[in-house]
């Protein structure tokens, strides 16, 4: 059985959404030392949907992917649809991650919900499902 589906191939040798938005209405960081993976996510925001998504990832491969999947995933969905993404769905929707590479969905995850929070914070708005941020408040099943 192969390491990585090739969903997970597919969005590594051919990622979706790359880069920054100069001008973005929220930006989101996460890291892990440990791994030395880190993806900084941006977002703009039209009537309340993300209008577009985009990010940088510096990381392994599943790093990687998991960011495009990310991008794909919330590009086009409310800000309320797009803090529902979790590290499990996130990882169901790449069929598949390694145990050892499951914390890069948690990455995924929280760097996009940091970026919507950032825009929340900036607008002085709430957004449903987004409280105030803590310390692993988003880790999901960190299945490490």
């Amino acid at each position: 059985m192969p390491m990585y589906s090739d969903k997970v191939m597919d969005h590594f040798m051919n990622p979706r959404n790359v880069g920054e938005i100069n001008d973005a209405d929220g930006t989101g960081e996460e890291g892990n030392p440990v791994c030395g993976d880190m993806m900084t996510f941006y977002i703009k925001v039209k009537d309340n949907r993300l209008e577009d998504v985009k990010f940088k990832t510096f990381g392994c491969g599943a790093a990687v992917a998991v960011s495009s999947m990310v991008s794909e995933m919330a590009k086009g969905k409310t800000l309320e649809e797009a803090v529902k993404i979790t590290p499990s769905l996130v990882a169901q929707e790449l069929e598949g991650l390694p145990k050892n590479k499951y914390h890069c969905s948690n990455l995924g995850a929280q760097a996009l919900r940091r970026a919507i929070r950032d825009y929340a914070q900036k607008k002085g708005i709430t957004i449903e499902g987004l409280g105030p941020e803590e310390k692993g408040e988003e880790d999901e099943e960190s299945e490490e």
